[in-house]
């Protein structure tokens, strides 16, 4: 017996090839239109030359092998966790009381969207005059960044509950600790991810620029480095790796939740 596929669908087996060539392609008009721009037109100029790809690549070899990303990399992936852990601190508390006390949420909605509005950083000066110069500035200004899409998602989960199901966990006598234990967190979860990978974008947006306030490592430091010394492959080099991250993260939040929402589906 043969199995036919319907007209305009493609045969199981190809779509993962399919898929890849679709992904590949806007890579490669990318790369190409990257070539002629830094490669072609920029012609024998200094700084624009330094950012071609055929200069870049074997730059981000370099400081692969023999230079210090690895070190880079890895201390700011040390500040974005810890920011990210005191936004969670943050953000997780204020959110859940929010979305149980109707009275708390009325209160402090207006604060809450006003101070999300404002770009993080705008706080820059104010974290070195509080903090000076060093990790801490850093790490406030990514709790800054990541604080808001966190505390709002976790408020759209509670709002999210039926009104019934906290009902029944009263009825049954649950105290507060078990209804938000065994109620609450369970349902806010999905919610709660969704505003993680949303901050963790932010946050990561942020982190670069925040290295630029005085630090001595990590990628922000890295392409202030880099250009201090003139170095423009280097400093594209340092650019793509921040790209990569960024995508690697996004798509590492991405997986963690659709695994939730598989879970949930088929629990």
């Amino acid at each position: 017996m043969t199995t036919t596929t319907r007209p305009g669908r493609t045969a199981p087996a190809r779509r993962p090839v399919a898929r890849t060539v679709t992904v590949l392609v806007p890579v490669a008009v990318f790369v190409a239109v990257w070539w002629f721009l830094t490669g072609v037109l920029a012609g024998d100029h200094l700084i624009l030359s330094g950012f071609a790809p055929q200069r870049a690549l074997p730059a981000l070899v370099e400081i692969a092998v023999h230079g210090t990303l690895g070190q880079d990399v890895a201390a700011s992936l040390w500040r974005l966790l810890v920011g990210m852990g005191i936004a969670v601190l943050v953000g997780v508390p204020l959110g859940l009381t929010a979305g149980l006390l109707p009275l708390f949420e009325h209160a402090t909605r207006p604060l809450f969207h006003f101070l999300r509005m404002i770009s993080p950083l705008s706080w820059a000066p104010v974290a070195v005059a509080l903090f000076g110069i060093g990790h801490q500035p850093v790490f406030f200004l990514i709790a800054i960044a990541a604080v808001w899409p966190i505390t709002l998602n976790t408020i759209a989960g509670v709002h999210a509950i039926e009104p019934g199901f906290l009902g029944v966990a009263r009825s049954l006598g649950a105290r507060p600790a078990e209804l938000l234990t065994s109620v609450v967190l369970p349902a806010v979860r999905t919610h709660l991810l969704t505003g993680v990978r949303l901050a963790l974008g932010t946050a990561w947006i942020v982190l670069v620029p925040a290295e630029m306030l005085g630090v001595d490592s990590g990628l922000g430091y890295a392409i202030l480095n880099a250009r201090d010394r003139l170095a423009f492959d280097q400093l594209m080099a340092v650019i793509l790796v921040i790209g990569a991250i960024g995508y690697l993260l996004d798509a590492l939040a991405r997986w963690s939740l659709r695994g939730r929402v598989a879970a949930q589906a088929t629990g």
